[in-house]
């Protein structure tokens, strides 16, 4: 098979790179924090947004840095934070209540 031209390589790595963005994004989305039906389960309000900040972005695996904390009803708490390298936002999710037996 003869080498593909420059074009048709750069779509073929383009495409790649779209679909591994997506399957991160899923696989944040299924992850312990990632969704508002998946929060992660803290002690404490104060311990919420070190945790936030704790994890890395799905994306490039850079810092996260917080933007609002907020409070919705259904007792959740969510936590937009921002990538400090890629400048992607998400939302971290969280509900209080014990993470080990009592």
């Amino acid at each position: 098979m003869p080498p593909q031209r420059p074009r048709t390589q750069r779509r073929v790595d383009e495409r790649a790179l779209r679909k591994l963005v997506h399957d991160r994004e899923r696989l944040w989305s299924l992850s312990a924090g990632g969704s508002a039906t998946r929060p992660i389960t803290v002690d404490s309000v104060a311990v919420i947004e070190p945790r936030a900040r704790a994890l890395p972005c799905p994306q490039c695996e850079g810092p996260l840095v917080t933007a609002d904390h907020r409070a919705p009803p259904g007792g959740l708490r969510a936590v937009d934070v921002r990538c400090a390298r890629c400048h992607v936002a998400r939302t971290v999710w969280f509900r209080l209540g014990s993470s080990g037996p009592s």
